[in-house]
């Protein structure tokens, strides 16, 4: 690979970082492209291939391409698996900065994007979203350009291929031919606009990475070595009494036989049970969410309140089932018994004595009653039914 030339040096290194971002590759094939990147790197500075007092129109069409070695060894430094990884983050965050600075100058970065790279990330979070929905825009306007390149390229191709084999080529026409500079330039202008996108993306997710690695390292510096360790073994016993409480709590998470009502019942009629044993059969309504991992008890008022959470919005028996049909049972016995009594006192004696045998007070009522009738029979004997209605006698 050292004796390449540039170009095809630049469209291997171009290979692989297209496998690279494309799928995981091997650490020796990452470290194999930065190796060939940085020796495209030195070939193009050695050549003079850019000039800082150059601009973009005034670059030629076939170097436009080696601006974007930068920025692909910086992708190809980020994946680079190393155990210093603050060192991998600051030399690709300075491969990106070189790549923003140069396409600066050359007049490629968008102008919105030069200013918010001027002056850092925005204050609000509505001007880092805006900003987010524009870059993203022009990637997405960037990716469609470079399909849109390929296709009529592919078009082109097969139609000069059809051409060429319908009508024979004469001697003098060989080099008449589409000239595709202009869409070659266009093809990697678009290119590095894409770039230039996914590059302040990737900066802004390297500063972030590095800010957070540089807190953990500042932590461990002054808490000591064994921060990580008492940790790690603290979160490993807390981590252990949680599994040996849940593997006592789930005895008692077991459900019980069900007792019904009717086998209960039966058990009391044929002795096997007594109908005061239904104290041991007294529902437990059930309880929902964190006061089930309480077991009940509720000691302060912030987990009296922890325990309402996730309660049902209806009420909750006051009864099981089973204390149901013993209550009805009781209201059952207290009825027949009742029933019972009042037949005994109508079949007792005294009250058949009472029928057979009347007192003097049933003798004057008798007379009464006979005396009552007789007026009647003579009432009924001087005023025949019908007697006085006048209306129903027939007319004349």
């Amino acid at each position: 690979m050292e004796d390449l030339p540039l170009p095809a040096l630049f469209e291997q290194t171009r290979k692989i970082h297209a496998d690279a971002t494309e799928s995981a590759v091997d650490q020796e094939v990452v470290k194999k492209g930065c190796q060939a990147l940085h020796r495209c790197e030195d070939m193009v500075n050695n050549l003079g291939l850019f000039s800082s007092n150059e601009t973009k129109e005034d670059i030629s069409t076939a170097n436009l391409k080696y601006i974007l070695v930068p920025f692909y060894l910086a992708e190809l430094m980020e994946k680079i698996a190393q155990e210093d990884r603050l060192q991998i983050l600051k030399a690709s965050q300075a491969k990106l900065k070189e790549f923003i600075s140069f396409c600066e100058a050359m007049e490629l970065v968008p102008k919105e994007e030069l200013e918010s790279y001027i002056e850092g990330a925005p204050k609000t979070v509505v001007d880092q979203r805006a900003r987010k929905i524009a870059r993203f825009k022009r990637q997405r306007a960037a990716e469609s350009k470079l399909l849109e390149i390929k296709e009529r390229k592919e078009r082109r191709g097969r139609s000069t291929k059809a051409a060429a084999l319908s009508t024979p080529v004469e001697a003098g026409e060989e080099e008449v031919l589409d000239d595709d500079g202009e869409e070659e330039r266009e093809a990697w202008t678009t290119t590095i606009s894409l770039a230039i996108c996914k590059a302040l993306d990737l900066l802004d997710m390297l500063k972030k990475e590095e800010e957070m690695l540089s807190a953990v390292k500042d932590r461990q510096s002054k808490d000591g070595a064994e921060f990580s360790r008492d940790g790690l073994d603290e979160r490993a016993k807390k981590a252990e009494a949680w599994h040996r409480d849940a593997a006592v709590r789930a005895r008692y998470t077991k459900p019980s036989p069900p007792i019904t009502c009717a086998t209960f019942a039966q058990d009391v009629l044929e002795g096997r049970a007594k109908a005061s044993q239904a104290h041991d059969h007294k529902h437990q309504p059930l309880i929902f969410g964190p006061a089930s991992l309480l077991n009940g008890s509720l000691t302060t008022e912030r987990e009296r309140m922890a325990a309402q959470v996730f309660q049902p919005s209806h009420r909750m028996p006051t009864m099981s089932i089973e204390e149901a049909g013993l209550k009805e049972m009781e209201i059952m016995n207290k009825w027949q018994e009742r029933n019972v009594k009042l037949m005994e006192e109508a079949n007792s004696s005294w009250h058949n004595d009472r029928k057979s045998k009347p007192g003097e007070d049933d003798d004057e009522d008798d007379d009464a009653a006979q005396e009552k009738a007789r007026a009647w029979d003579d009432w009924k004997d001087d005023n025949p039914r019908g007697a006085g209605n006048k209306k129903l006698t027939p007319c004349g």
